[in-house]
């Protein structure tokens, strides 16, 4: 477990459990997630479906944050 840089600071019980919970999804999956929805953002604007292709698009970068955030919360650990 890493050491609290601030003692007096805890986690509240609703992030605890989110951590406790995707500190068991593999980190692939984020990867994965990101990369498919930039296909299927591909595909919509393939198909000239420009919106939902933007909307979906949009949907990379969050999974990658939270691939990273997975990650972190794997080596650190949480409280």
């Amino acid at each position: 477990m890493a050491t609290n840089l601030n003692p007096e600071h805890r986690e509240g019980p609703v992030a605890t459990a989110i951590e406790h919970q995707t500190a068991k999804v593999p980190s692939d999956i984020f990867l994965w997630a990101a990369l498919g929805s930039m296909a299927a953002s591909l595909t919509l604007k393939i198909l000239k479906q420009d919106k939902p292709a933007l909307f979906v698009g949009q949907w990379a970068p969050s999974f990658l944050i939270l691939g990273m955030y997975n990650k972190i919360v794997k080596l650190e650990g949480h409280d």
